[in-house]
């Protein structure tokens, strides 16, 4: 049962951001699996149990960094947990996550980076029905809630003046940070993450929704440049004398 972290988790997280090499982990190894690993396990079972039983998995990641990916470093600093629907590029796919750094906690909702064509029709979904969209992200914010997203460098023309600053994202993201050691390091953490996970719950969905329609474009267009095309029937190219 997860009670909290403690700050020795955070102790740990600070090192292997300071050292990331094997040696100065092997030496802090069981700091991490009890300060660390072991209370990420039990509160990713915490915040995934509102989703049993639906088509959302959950993960807990461990510390050691893919070394086929820059930066190339061996181990993280950053911990994460993520609910989500299944997915092969977890990046391009919706989800809402846990991370635990030496700053503190930070969860809610994101889409880091979506192919080009979901946020395409992201923004042609809210201009369809922009204040049932506005008045989403105003609960969100009203609750504390932070907006990030890359931003692409060029801005995209949008004729609806309250929805340009969701016109400028390559991404979306919604948030809240935590710092706080009351919350971060008792039982109550779990709570405050179900409630932004319930909060932007709304967003996944859209997204989700998004991305499988995208994919389903996609699937067809695939389908039918396989097909083999049908011959055109051509003009003779000899001149023939009536």
């Amino acid at each position: 049962m997860f009670t909290g972290f403690t700050e020795g988790a955070l102790d740990f997280l600070s090192g292997i951001r300071a050292n990331n090499n094997k040696e100065w982990f092997e030496a802090h190894k069981q700091e991490y699996t009890e300060k660390v690993y072991e209370p990420l396990k039990e509160l990713g079972e915490a915040i995934y149990a509102p989703y049993e039983g639906t088509e959302l998995m959950y993960k807990v990641g461990r510390i050691y960094r893919d070394t086929n990916f820059p930066p190339y470093l061996h181990y993280r600093d950053v911990m994460w947990i993520y609910v989500r629907y299944p997915a092969w590029y977890w990046n391009k796919t919706p989800t809402l996550y846990f991370e635990l750094s030496p700053e503190g906690a930070e969860y809610g909702f994101r889409i880091a980076k979506p192919d080009a064509a979901v946020m395409e029709r992201f923004r042609a979904q809210i201009s369809e029905d922009p204040e049932a969209f506005l008045g989403l992200m105003k609960q969100l914010t009203d609750s504390g809630l932070t907006i990030g997203g890359e931003e692409y460098k060029r801005t995209k023309k949008c004729e609806i003046p309250e929805l340009a600053e969701y016109y400028r994202k390559k991404g979306l993201s919604v948030y809240e940070r935590c710092e706080d050691a009351e919350i971060l390091f008792s039982e109550k953490l779990t709570e405050r993450i179900r409630e932004v996970f319930r909060q932007t719950e709304p967003l996944n969905e859209m997204f989700h929704e998004i991305v499988e329609i995208e994919e389903l474009a996609k699937a067809i267009e695939k389908e039918n440049l396989s097909q083999p095309q049908k011959e055109e029937v051509k003009a003779p190219d000899v001149e023939f004398m009536w």
